[in-house]
């Protein structure tokens, strides 16, 4: 005999939190040393923010590319911080990618601001990978990349 199962598939993003609440899993992305990240993201969030308003207002027609790129990454560290404090599957793909494109980010406007140093007359939060903020934005995709790893919803 089999029995039939009446089981509904959780349909929207707070209905999987419900269910992972019932079942006892609990999103630790932001918790803990995630915590730490956050803030850290909060801070370049700012920090590039501010400095690409700045440039953007007083500077734009010396350095337009490396403005604009200050302002991409400002976008993108204020995105990767909104995303990591939220809990949810969707707000976890969010950090992953911006996460990602930060990364490549740091390592193409910092390879081409060493080779073709002529396209970069001012420097970025990227620039010469992160040299102008000790290597942080370097530094800060690795680790955050690796904590989205191990805080993957799969896992948990």
């Amino acid at each position: 005999m089999e029995e039939v199962r009446n089981v509904k598939a959780p349909r929207s993003e707070a209905d999987r939190a419900k269910a992972g609440a019932k079942a006892g899993v609990k999103d630790t992305r932001n918790t803990g040393p995630g915590r730490l990240l956050i803030a850290v993201y909060a801070v370049f969030a700012i920090s590039a923010t501010a400095r690409a308003g700045y440039q953007i207002l007083t500077k734009f027609s010396e350095a337009p590319l490396a403005y604009l790129l200050s302002a991409f990454a400002a976008l993108v560290y204020v995105v990767a911080t909104v995303s990591l404090a939220k809990p949810g599957r969707t707000w976890f793909k969010i950090s992953l990618a911006a996460v990602l494109v930060e990364l490549v980010g740091v390592l193409v406007v910092g390879a081409l601001s060493v080779f073709d140093s002529v396209a970069f007359p001012h420097e970025t939060v990227w620039s010469l990978f992160g040299r102008g903020y000790a290597f942080i934005p370097l530094l800060l995709p690795v680790l955050g990349l690796v904590w989205l790893y191990r805080r993957r919803p799969n896992q948990q």
